[in-house]
């Protein structure tokens, strides 16, 4: 396509392309969010097929996660320097490929080559999207629309990979969990050429090199951190040690953005009080979240006997309850009550439903027991994503969108990271703690198994509350819908 000239800063919100634009976005996100879930589910087929170890088992979900985890930022200034269509179509194309590989792969190495390249070409392609969905609605009221369907995609898509995950493995193969990408990649490819307009960059493109092999390798050791308490403990140098030397690497990160010619994260982006408030709101609603989808997983299928088909469906009701509650947020509870209100509202709806799984028992039923708090904590996201999101990128300079738009997924990628290592933790020692003081036996067991899941949600929801107390106070005391400086966003993407 043509470059777009620069003029009329309202041009891109009255373009009727906007809503393909939409639909591709989504589509490549939807990609990107599921991909971290869809393979969990197929894992012990890939392991009875290729036959790796329990203990090499994690590395299939990890090496996606390190990747895509520490290069986020890059990715997402790269799509600042170079322009978001370009990146977005390599982000779509190499995802693709590297999702070929890894669904191909006759052996454990080739399986995590192509996880690894996943996380890379995810790491491009998803603050990329988010930036593109920035630049595109700069009228008010449809980009409240936009990222509350955004936001909706965002939140539901972990549950749509549990789903997605267990239909593919058992009534095809494991392998299409991964070749299942070839299809979202070839349709957000398609759309991205039809409807994505091309930036004309008048300067030279410049790269903070320092900054980036600073963050990504702090970013690295945060994730490979928090990955190795899973699978040893918070006391083994591999986690600590790792987890420090991460902490001063980000820190030396922030020091040398102070003093960048062209900073990798401009400092500006985390002055706004309102954005910092969304990336912390992000940042603890990832890792509530997780203790509703692993955890709840785990009960289901573990205690209830679900198969994994039934137990993404089980999700399904949770899915609908956030897409109704981001549409709601986004177009009645912002404009009217502000971010202040709908987001501590959303954390505290999601602590009442976590707090209210903490009643399952062995023999609990999914109508009486499970449904109606998975529709309340649905509920509650779809009031803390949507408007966070929006929050966290509106008003920013068109040159920072993809550099605001990193950070939102950078926080969304260390939350599920942070949920992994620390609820797992507690729920191991609280399944153990109760094994030591009971008798052995397959009852104990069971009681034990459910007492890990009830702590890990009791933890979840004291997560949610201290978020609702977070964003309450941080927050300003107006209506924080996304209102993007109509004087410096051009009309291009």
């Amino acid at each position: 396509m043509t470059d777009v000239p620069q003029h009329a800063p309202s041009v891109a919100a009255r373009d009727p392309r906007r809503w393909w634009v939409l639909a591709v976005v989504g589509i490549a996100q939807l990609m990107v969010v599921l991909d971290a879930t869809i393979v969990n589910i197929a894992l012990p087929s890939a392991q009875q097929d290729l036959g790796f170890s329990d203990g090499d088992r994690q590395w299939v979900v990890t090496a996606y996660s390190l990747a895509f985890g520490s290069l986020l930022l890059l990715g997402g200034r790269l799509a600042d320097l170079f322009g978001p269509k370009r990146f977005f179509l390599a982000g779509a194309v190499g995802f693709a490929g590297s999702s070929a590989l890894a669904g191909a792969a006759g052996t454990f190495e080739l399986l995590i080559a192509g996880r690894a390249l996943q996380g890379v070409f995810g790491a491009i392609l998803a603050p990329t999207a988010l930036s593109l969905l920035n630049i595109t609605f700069t009228e008010a009221r449809d980009r409240a629309k936009a990222f509350g369907i955004f936001g909706a995609i965002v939140g539901t898509g972990g549950a749509i990979g549990l789903l997605l995950g267990g239909l593919l493995t058992e009534h095809l193969s494991w392998r299409w969990t991964l070749y299942v990408n070839l299809i979202f990649a070839a349709l957000a490819l398609a759309g991205g050429l039809l409807v994505l307009q091309r930036t004309r960059r008048d300067t030279r493109p410049r790269l903070d090199l320092p900054g980036t092999v600073l963050v990504s390798a702090g970013l690295f050791c945060l994730v490979y951190g928090l990955s190795n308490a899973v699978t040893r403990d918070w006391g083994s140098p591999l986690t600590w040690g790792f987890l420090i030397a991460g902490a001063l690497l980000v820190a030396a990160f922030g020091y040398w953005q102070t003093r960048a010619a062209h900073p990798l994260l401009p400092l500006r982006i985390l002055r706004d009080r309102d954005r910092g408030a969304s990336y912390l709101s992000i940042l603890i609603a990832s890792v509530g979240m997780f203790g509703i989808f692993l955890f709840l997983t785990y009960y289901m299928q573990t205690t209830l006997g679900y198969s994994p088909v039934r137990t993404g469906c089980a999700f399904l009701p949770m899915i609908a309850a956030l897409v109704v509650s981001a549409q709601l947020s986004t177009n009645v509870t912002v404009p009217g009550l502000g971010t202040r209100v709908a987001v501590p509202a959303g954390m505290l709806l999601g602590a009442a439903g976590l707090v209210w799984l903490t009643r399952l028992g062995l023999h609990s039923g999914y109508v009486a027991d499970v449904l109606p708090p998975l529709i309340v904590i649905g509920l509650g996201m779809g009031h803390v994503m949507p408007p966070a999101i929006g929050s966290a990128t509106a008003g920013v300079d068109p040159d920072d969108t993809g550099a605001a738009s990193a950070t939102v997924n950078t926080m969304q990628q260390v939350g599920g990271s942070i949920g992994t290592a620390l609820l797992n933790t507690l729920a191991t020692s609280a399944a153990a703690d109760y094994l030591a003081g009971h008798a052995p036996g397959p009852s104990t067991a069971a009681q034990a198994r459910l007492h890990s899941f009830i702590t890990a949600f009791w933890w979840s929801a004291g997560i949610f509350a201290l978020g609702a107390l977070a964003t309450g106070l941080l927050f300003r005391n107006r209506d924080t819908a996304p209102q993007p400086d109509q004087a410096k966003t051009p009309a291009h993407l």
